[in-house]
């Protein structure tokens, strides 16, 4: 995922303190790809049934006025707990592309940065806005400039943070590792230029 612009509807689970293993529980931690997760997320609050056959219509994910939201709206400290990179393959894998909190487990935010899912912190007035108007009206459009850093909802505009790095990572849509490679020549270039007293030599 990258963009600079973004507009899309959102769904709003504003509980403070939702932990890595409430989105992604630990019995589906076994795969080792990023696929397949968006099935299990929420798993706890969305099933009635262990096997995820039976599904609870009450949870908010669940109502068909939200199928297809592609930001959730959530509160304090989102994905605190382990520091399971499952849980934002969950959350992307559900179809989310964006997620708006009050604040974020530190860990958690690297983890959806390098997995191109753009975490963005809004102050508490910021999120009760926008959750009343999603649950008023869930076709509600959320617009996201990812280049000036804003969130706009009618009227409603709140800038947000987000490091120069990290945003170049989104709108690019380069991990970690890509970023790297983009300096693939300096790092060559050092490397041809090092004493050869610095070489590693293993019996």
């Amino acid at each position: 995922m990258h963009f600079v612009n973004f507009s899309a509807t959102g769904v709003a689970l504003n509980h403070a303190n939702i932990d890595t293993d409430q989105i992604l529980p630990k019995q589906f931690l076994s795969g080792i790809s990023r696929e397949g997760f968006g099935q299990h997320l929420f798993h706890d609050s969305r099933y009635l049934d262990h096997e995820g056959h039976i599904k609870n219509p009450d949870f908010v994910l669940n109502k068909p006025a939200y199928q297809g939201a592609k930001i959730l709206v959530t509160g304090e400290n989102f994905g605190c707990g382990s520091s399971r990179e499952h849980a934002p393959w969950a959350l992307a894998g559900f179809g989310f592309d964006v997620i708006i909190a009050t604040s974020f487990a530190d860990i958690f935010y690297t983890n959806c940065i390098n997995n191109q899912l753009l975490p963005i912190a809004l102050n508490a007035g910021a999120i009760d806005q926008l959750s009343q108007q999603i649950t008023l009206d869930p076709a509600t459009l959320i617009e996201i400039n990812l280049a000036q850093r804003w969130v706009r909802q009618g009227s409603h505009q709140y800038d947000f943070e987000l490091s120069d790095e990290h945003q170049h990572s989104l709108l690019y849509g380069i991990d970690p590792i890509q970023q790297t490679l983009l300096q693939e020549q300096l790092i060559v270039t050092h490397e041809q230029g090092r004493p050869s007293w610095t070489d590693i030599h293993y019996p």
